[in-house]
Protein backbone atom coordinates (compact mmCIF):
# COMPACT_ATOMS: atom_id res chain seq x y z
CA UNK A 1 0.00 0.00 0.00
CA UNK A 2 0.89 3.28 -0.73
CA UNK A 3 1.92 6.25 2.02
CA UNK A 4 1.80 3.82 5.34
CA UNK A 5 5.56 3.52 5.85
CA UNK A 6 6.63 5.95 8.32
CA UNK A 7 2.78 6.82 9.68
CA UNK A 8 1.41 6.50 13.11
CA UNK A 9 -0.86 3.92 13.54
CA UNK A 10 -3.34 3.62 16.77
CA UNK A 11 -5.59 0.73 16.62
CA UNK A 12 -7.85 -0.07 19.45
CA UNK A 13 -8.62 -3.63 20.75
CA UNK A 14 -4.62 -4.06 19.03
CA UNK A 15 -4.54 -7.33 21.47
CA UNK A 16 -7.79 -9.44 20.11
CA UNK A 17 -7.90 -11.58 16.88
CA UNK A 18 -8.51 -8.65 14.10
CA UNK A 19 -6.79 -6.06 16.40
CA UNK A 20 -3.71 -7.95 16.12
CA UNK A 21 -3.41 -9.05 12.76
CA UNK A 22 -4.10 -5.28 12.49
CA UNK A 23 -1.18 -4.46 14.21
CA UNK A 24 1.27 -7.09 12.31
CA UNK A 25 0.28 -5.48 8.73
CA UNK A 26 0.94 -2.00 9.27
CA UNK A 27 4.38 -3.03 10.95
CA UNK A 28 4.71 -5.29 7.79
CA UNK A 29 3.91 -1.96 5.86
CA UNK A 30 6.30 0.02 7.92
CA UNK A 31 3.79 1.99 10.11
CA UNK A 32 4.53 2.28 13.78
CA UNK A 33 1.94 0.85 15.69
CA UNK A 34 0.18 2.24 18.96
CA UNK A 35 -1.26 -0.54 20.28
CA UNK A 36 -4.79 0.13 23.03
CA UNK A 37 -6.45 -2.35 24.70
CA UNK A 38 -8.14 -3.09 28.23
CA UNK A 39 -5.98 -5.96 28.30
CA UNK A 40 -2.51 -4.88 28.65
CA UNK A 41 -0.80 -7.56 29.28
CA UNK A 42 -2.05 -8.79 26.15
CA UNK A 43 -1.05 -5.03 24.22
CA UNK A 44 2.07 -5.57 25.38
CA UNK A 45 2.88 -8.68 23.97
CA UNK A 46 1.38 -7.86 20.39
CA UNK A 47 3.84 -4.87 20.99
CA UNK A 48 6.78 -7.17 21.97
CA UNK A 49 6.33 -9.07 19.09
CA UNK A 50 6.43 -6.02 16.36
CA UNK A 51 9.26 -4.53 18.21
CA UNK A 52 11.04 -7.94 18.04
CA UNK A 53 10.60 -7.93 14.29
CA UNK A 54 12.09 -4.40 13.77
CA UNK A 55 8.68 -2.09 14.32
CA UNK A 56 8.09 0.71 16.33
CA UNK A 57 5.69 -0.19 18.27
CA UNK A 58 4.26 0.89 21.56
CA UNK A 59 1.39 -0.24 23.98
CA UNK A 60 -0.81 1.15 26.25
CA UNK A 61 -3.64 -0.57 28.70
CA UNK A 62 -6.84 1.90 28.34
CA UNK A 63 -10.24 1.36 29.17
CA UNK A 64 -11.77 3.38 26.08
CA UNK A 65 -14.68 3.78 27.87
CA UNK A 66 -13.35 6.55 30.11
CA UNK A 67 -12.71 9.85 28.19
CA UNK A 68 -9.56 11.66 30.81
CA UNK A 69 -7.89 7.38 30.35
CA UNK A 70 -8.35 8.20 26.38
CA UNK A 71 -6.80 11.12 26.63
CA UNK A 72 -3.93 10.78 28.97
CA UNK A 73 -2.97 7.31 26.69
CA UNK A 74 -2.82 9.35 23.51
CA UNK A 75 -0.96 12.69 24.71
CA UNK A 76 1.18 9.29 25.77
CA UNK A 77 1.86 8.13 22.35
CA UNK A 78 2.00 10.98 20.38
CA UNK A 79 4.90 11.71 22.78
CA UNK A 80 6.69 8.24 22.35
CA UNK A 81 5.73 7.62 18.90
CA UNK A 82 4.74 10.82 17.15
CA UNK A 83 1.42 12.17 15.98
CA UNK A 84 -1.29 10.08 14.95
CA UNK A 85 -1.72 9.98 11.25
CA UNK A 86 -4.34 6.75 10.96
CA UNK A 87 -6.89 6.08 13.65
CA UNK A 88 -7.89 2.72 13.48
CA UNK A 89 -11.38 2.10 15.65
CA UNK A 90 -11.15 -1.47 16.08
CA UNK A 91 -12.18 -2.29 20.04
CA UNK A 92 -15.63 -3.96 19.97
CA UNK A 93 -17.46 -6.20 22.34
CA UNK A 94 -21.13 -8.51 22.14
CA UNK A 95 -23.32 -10.81 24.30
CA UNK A 96 -26.04 -13.47 21.93
CA UNK A 97 -29.27 -12.47 23.72
CA UNK A 98 -32.73 -11.97 22.23
CA UNK A 99 -33.82 -8.28 22.63
CA UNK A 100 -36.53 -9.02 25.69
CA UNK A 101 -34.03 -11.26 27.02
CA UNK A 102 -31.37 -8.36 28.03
CA UNK A 103 -31.21 -6.13 30.87
CA UNK A 104 -30.29 -2.03 30.72
CA UNK A 105 -27.00 -3.21 32.76
CA UNK A 106 -26.08 -4.92 29.23
CA UNK A 107 -27.31 -2.54 27.20
CA UNK A 108 -24.89 0.57 29.29
CA UNK A 109 -22.08 -1.81 28.61
CA UNK A 110 -22.52 -2.83 24.69
CA UNK A 111 -23.03 0.92 24.15
CA UNK A 112 -19.90 1.96 26.43
CA UNK A 113 -17.76 -0.30 24.60
CA UNK A 114 -19.12 -0.16 20.97
CA UNK A 115 -20.19 3.60 20.77
CA UNK A 116 -19.01 5.50 23.22
CA UNK A 117 -15.50 4.36 23.09
CA UNK A 118 -15.43 5.08 19.46
CA UNK A 119 -16.56 8.64 20.12
CA UNK A 120 -14.06 9.35 22.86
CA UNK A 121 -11.44 7.81 20.89
CA UNK A 122 -12.67 10.37 17.52
CA UNK A 123 -13.22 13.26 20.25
CA UNK A 124 -9.41 13.46 21.08
CA UNK A 125 -7.53 12.00 17.88
CA UNK A 126 -9.18 13.59 15.26
CA UNK A 127 -9.45 17.17 17.35
CA UNK A 128 -5.58 16.59 16.97
CA UNK A 129 -5.82 15.80 12.97
CA UNK A 130 -7.90 18.97 12.43
CA UNK A 131 -5.38 21.12 13.86
CA UNK A 132 -2.87 19.55 11.33
CA UNK A 133 -5.21 19.24 8.71
CA UNK A 134 -4.63 15.81 8.13
CA UNK A 135 -5.62 12.00 8.89
CA UNK A 136 -7.35 9.03 8.14
CA UNK A 137 -9.50 7.32 10.20
CA UNK A 138 -11.29 3.59 9.93
CA UNK A 139 -13.71 2.64 11.79
CA UNK A 140 -14.84 -1.08 12.36
CA UNK A 141 -18.51 -1.69 12.99
CA UNK A 142 -20.22 -4.64 11.55
CA UNK A 143 -22.39 -6.02 9.44
CA UNK A 144 -25.18 -6.72 11.62
CA UNK A 145 -25.60 -2.51 12.16
CA UNK A 146 -26.01 -2.62 7.84
CA UNK A 147 -28.55 -5.70 7.74
CA UNK A 148 -29.57 -6.96 11.26
CA UNK A 149 -28.61 -9.71 13.70
CA UNK A 150 -31.26 -11.87 15.81
CA UNK A 151 -29.59 -12.14 18.93
CA UNK A 152 -27.36 -8.91 18.29
CA UNK A 153 -30.11 -5.72 19.07
CA UNK A 154 -27.81 -3.42 20.85
CA UNK A 155 -25.08 -4.29 19.34
CA UNK A 156 -26.42 -3.70 16.20
CA UNK A 157 -27.66 -0.68 17.16
CA UNK A 158 -24.68 0.44 18.70
CA UNK A 159 -22.69 -0.45 15.12
CA UNK A 160 -25.47 1.16 12.63
CA UNK A 161 -25.07 4.41 14.94
CA UNK A 162 -21.52 3.79 14.24
CA UNK A 163 -21.82 3.99 10.60
CA UNK A 164 -24.34 7.25 10.51
CA UNK A 165 -21.75 8.92 12.80
CA UNK A 166 -18.76 7.96 10.28
CA UNK A 167 -20.58 9.40 7.32
CA UNK A 168 -21.92 13.02 9.18
CA UNK A 169 -17.94 13.16 10.58
CA UNK A 170 -16.33 12.57 6.98
CA UNK A 171 -18.96 15.57 6.29
CA UNK A 172 -17.62 17.48 8.39
CA UNK A 173 -13.65 16.71 8.73
CA UNK A 174 -13.23 16.75 4.86
CA UNK A 175 -12.09 20.23 5.19
CA UNK A 176 -9.50 18.97 6.90
CA UNK A 177 -8.69 16.50 4.51
CA UNK A 178 -9.30 14.12 7.21
CA UNK A 179 -10.92 10.66 5.40
CA UNK A 180 -13.23 8.72 7.42
CA UNK A 181 -14.77 5.22 6.60
CA UNK A 182 -15.92 2.29 7.58
CA UNK A 183 -15.14 -1.46 6.89
CA UNK A 184 -17.93 -3.85 7.88
CA UNK A 185 -16.59 -7.55 8.46
CA UNK A 186 -19.13 -10.26 8.40
CA UNK A 187 -18.86 -13.22 11.01
CA UNK A 188 -15.26 -13.85 11.32
CA UNK A 189 -13.39 -16.69 13.31
CA UNK A 190 -12.50 -14.79 16.63
CA UNK A 191 -11.99 -15.25 20.13
CA UNK A 192 -15.21 -12.58 20.31
CA UNK A 193 -17.40 -14.99 18.00
CA UNK A 194 -16.72 -17.87 19.52
CA UNK A 195 -17.95 -16.40 23.32
CA UNK A 196 -20.75 -15.46 21.13
CA UNK A 197 -21.66 -18.55 19.25
CA UNK A 198 -21.34 -20.48 22.77
CA UNK A 199 -19.81 -24.00 23.08
CA UNK A 200 -21.04 -27.17 22.29
CA UNK A 201 -23.77 -28.22 20.03
CA UNK A 202 -25.26 -25.02 19.92
CA UNK A 203 -22.18 -22.96 18.90
CA UNK A 204 -20.95 -25.85 16.44
CA UNK A 205 -24.71 -25.61 14.58
CA UNK A 206 -24.44 -21.08 14.45
CA UNK A 207 -21.21 -22.20 13.07
CA UNK A 208 -22.38 -24.64 10.38
CA UNK A 209 -25.49 -22.48 9.36
CA UNK A 210 -23.37 -19.49 8.81
CA UNK A 211 -20.69 -21.81 6.87
CA UNK A 212 -23.62 -22.92 4.57
CA UNK A 213 -25.07 -19.26 4.19
CA UNK A 214 -21.93 -17.24 3.52
CA UNK A 215 -21.04 -17.95 0.05
CA UNK A 216 -17.82 -18.23 0.20
CA UNK A 217 -18.92 -21.50 2.33
CA UNK A 218 -16.26 -20.70 5.42
CA UNK A 219 -16.28 -18.30 8.88
CA UNK A 220 -14.03 -15.33 7.54
CA UNK A 221 -10.52 -14.83 9.45
CA UNK A 222 -8.83 -12.03 10.95
CA UNK A 223 -6.42 -12.00 7.77
CA UNK A 224 -9.63 -11.49 5.50
CA UNK A 225 -10.38 -7.70 7.63
CA UNK A 226 -6.91 -6.34 7.13
CA UNK A 227 -6.13 -5.73 3.58
CA UNK A 228 -9.27 -3.64 3.18
CA UNK A 229 -8.34 -1.84 6.18
CA UNK A 230 -5.37 -1.14 5.53
CA UNK A 231 -6.42 0.38 1.63
CA UNK A 232 -8.45 2.81 3.55
CA UNK A 233 -5.74 4.08 5.78
CA UNK A 234 -3.33 4.10 2.85
CA UNK A 235 -2.71 6.78 -0.24
CA UNK A 236 -4.05 4.83 -2.01
CA UNK A 237 -7.47 5.50 -0.54
CA UNK A 238 -7.05 9.52 -0.60
CA UNK A 239 -10.00 10.50 -2.35
CA UNK A 240 -12.26 7.91 -0.63
CA UNK A 241 -14.48 9.47 2.49
CA UNK A 242 -17.50 8.59 3.88
CA UNK A 243 -18.24 4.93 2.41
CA UNK A 244 -18.72 1.47 4.18
CA UNK A 245 -16.72 -1.86 3.03
CA UNK A 246 -18.22 -5.25 3.99
CA UNK A 247 -15.84 -7.93 4.23
CA UNK A 248 -18.07 -10.81 4.57
CA UNK A 249 -17.47 -13.77 1.61
CA UNK A 250 -20.78 -12.33 0.15
CA UNK A 251 -23.22 -12.91 3.22
CA UNK A 252 -24.46 -9.52 2.50
CA UNK A 253 -24.40 -7.31 -0.49
CA UNK A 254 -25.89 -4.33 0.86
CA UNK A 255 -25.90 -1.33 -1.31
Amino acid sequence: MQGLKDKVVLITGGAGGIGAALCRRFAAEGAAVAVFDLNAAGAASVAAELKAGGARAASYGVDITDHAAVAAAVAQAETELGPVDVLVNNAGWDHAARFLDTTPELWQKLIAINLVGPLNMHHTVVRNMAARGKGRVVNVASDAGRVGSSGESVYSACKGGLIAFTKTLAREMARKRINVNVVCPGPTDTALFRDFAGEGESGDKLRGALEKAIPFGRLGQPEDVVGAICFLASDDAAFITGQVISVSGGLTMAG
